[in-house]
């Protein structure tokens, strides 16, 4: 490793500026690959005949299974480096998203999206190890509010041409499209994304695994950290997965497109995660994490208003809220980790995404009998929850 932080990545160099394109495009298509299905649930639907819980399946088996691949992508990072992994999981992925828009039945596809989980887990976890290694410290909050803010950008166009798209081609045609686009920004990030100076790769073997994930799990802030990104992501995932459905019934009867420009509210996700990883470095995370966590429980409760304006309106500050809470939590991951970093953010991303698997599933279950109160109150709980852990971060983290 570098002898001294002056070797690291600092901002405004051009080394920094070409990890941060580098970033975009990771985070990009990371997000777009992984939930470009997620508004076309309703086609899903009527065109297997199943109800909007099971479709949730297209969403829920890709984030599944990149959780449980990502202690496995970690350790192959540690053996053959970040930027290696990162780059044949893009191009992996891409490919087997092209692949999927050719197959003929629903167990096809739901087998061809837990595939491209697998591919995916490679990029978020290994992402911050890469981030955390190569970048100075001071510098590491604003980096991964780039790498969260491309995210956002990414879940946004991915959803965005995917309802366009599928409205006036068909949903086939949408995903090939979000498959090609996958490659190209592959192609980007092995351009821009800067050679490892700071990778020093650990041996593991099961044994020292198992120290390793004791350690970390024996942390006083990192656990709480990991069940924070497991309840926020699945109060993410739950409005999203279901808001379709909402939007698409009366009173509003929304046609696929226009619930489609919906998702142009990602893109406060992108200024707010950028915003806030500035924040979290000049004040420290403990006392930043707690503020988006509460504006997320006021933007769950606005959507349970009657007017379309109303739920337009919370569905934003959600998403705002959300990826200012995700940017803060996963920084402060990297930073508290001082060894083991890529571990660390392998843990921390498996409770993420099997939030989006689990409680995104189950929030479906809740959709199915009650409705949008009934999301709606699942949400809110879980975020409750969420802040009371917040709070005591505040009094325990550092």
């Amino acid at each position: 490793m570098p002898q001294g932080i002056p070797d690291l990545i600092d901002h405004g160099t051009p080394a920094y500026w070409r990890m941060c394109v580098a970033l975009l495009m990771a985070g990009f298509s990371t997000f777009a690959l992984m939930y470009d299905v997620q508004p076309i649930l309703p086609l899903f639907s009527a065109q297997f005949g199943v109800n909007a819980a099971t479709s949730s399946l297209a969403v829920s088996l890709t984030t599944g299974t990149m959780a449980v691949a990502f202690i496995p992508a970690a350790v192959l990072s540690d053996r053959n480096g970040r930027r290696p992994v990162m780059i044949f999981s893009l191009m992996a992925s891409a490919a087997l998203t092209l692949l999927s828009a050719v197959l003929p039945g629903w167990t096809e596809l739901l087998a061809m999206r837990a595939a491209i989980g697998l591919a995916l887990a490679g990029l978020p976890g290994v992402a911050m190890a890469y981030v955390s290694e190569e970048v100075h410290p001071d510098s590491i909050g604003s980096a991964m509010g780039i790498y969260i803010a491309a995210s956002a950008i990414g879940g946004m166009v991915g959803r965005l041409g995917m309802a366009f798209v599928s409205q006036y081609t068909g949903w086939r045609e949408a995903i090939g499209l979000m498959g090609a686009a996958g490659l190209v920004a592959g192609l980007g990030f092995a351009e821009f994304a800067p050679q490892s100076s700071g990778f020093c790769p650990p041996r593991h073997d099961l044994h020292s695994l198992r120290i390793c994930m004791r350690g970390l799990l024996a942390d006083e802030v990192l656990p709480l950290l990991y069940v924070e990104g497991f309840l926020l992501m699945g109060v993410f995932v739950t409005i999203y997965n279901y808001v379709s459905f909402r939007l698409e019934a009366p009173p509003y009867s929304l046609t696929q497109a226009a619930i489609g420009l919906v998702f142009l509210v990602y893109l406060l996700g992108s200024f707010s995660s950028a915003w806030i990883g500035g924040l979290a470095s000049r004040l420290g995370p403990a006392r930043v994490l707690w503020m988006p966590i509460a504006v997320l429980a006021a933007g769950i409760a606005l959507t349970a208003a009657r007017p379309l304006v109303a739920v337009l309106c919370g569905i934003a500050v959600i998403t705002g809220a959300f990826f200012a809470a995700h940017s803060t939590a996963s920084g402060w991951v990297g930073r508290r980790a001082t060894r083991d970093r890529a571990q660390a953010s392998a843990l921390y991303l498996l409770f993420y995404y099997l939030g989006s698997s689990l409680l995104g599933s189950a929030g479906g279950l809740t959709w199915n009998h009650a409705g949008w109160p009934g999301v709606a109150g699942f949400a809110l709980i879980l975020t409750v929850v969420a802040l009371m852990i917040a709070v005591r971060l505040c009094k325990v983290g550092s």
